[in-house]
């Protein structure tokens, strides 16, 4: 059984996913790294292929990695938006959703100029304020846990998710 991490940009994806893969011993992936890997940055393919071929992308990559076992996987932050997605990524995992509030999110995100969701629009706070508003019904309809993010160090949110598998 695979453990998803699903969530926001910024909430922490990348950095819970590498510290539950170090307590547990787990192979750790992280979507965007393995696209970026293969096909070059995401700022570029956004702007030359489209959001669509993106997301293509990120359907061959959960394909590839629901066939697996015993990972620990950080989704894009738009990946559980594809229906084909989540049934891929549930077909061998349990999902976590990682919530984080407006606020802190913000605060994260405000200074990295390589999300391509966010980048020059120069209006930051409403743009990631419409993603909050429209992705957190899917993210928690998706989810088989929600964990909460908010003020808590990463070592803190990796023990409460490996906790959360074991009780499975």
């Amino acid at each position: 059984m695979n453990i998803v991490l699903c969530g926001m940009m910024g909430v922490g994806k990348t950095s819970v996913g590498i510290r539950i893969s170090q307590l547990t011993g787990r192979r750790w992936y992280d979507t965007d790294i393995m696209i970026t890997d293969r096909h070059g940055r995401i700022s570029d393919i956004f702007e030359y292929y489209g959001e669509a071929h993106f997301r293509s992308l990120e359907t061959e990559i959960a394909r590839e990695l629901s066939e697996q076992d015993g990972l620990v996987i950080s989704t894009g932050g738009g990946m559980v938006l594809k229906p084909e997605n989540n049934e891929l990524l549930k077909r061998n995992g349990k999902i976590f959703f990682m919530r984080a509030s407006f606020e802190e999110l913000l605060l994260r995100v405000r200074a990295d100029e390589t999300r391509p969701l966010l980048k020059d629009t120069g209006k930051t706070a409403e743009r990631l304020g419409e993603l909050l508003a429209a992705r957190t019904p899917v993210y928690e309809s998706v989810a088989d846990a929600i964990v909460d993010t908010d003020g808590r160090t990463v070592d803190e949110i990796a023990q409460e998710i490996v906790s959360r598998m074991e009780e499975r």
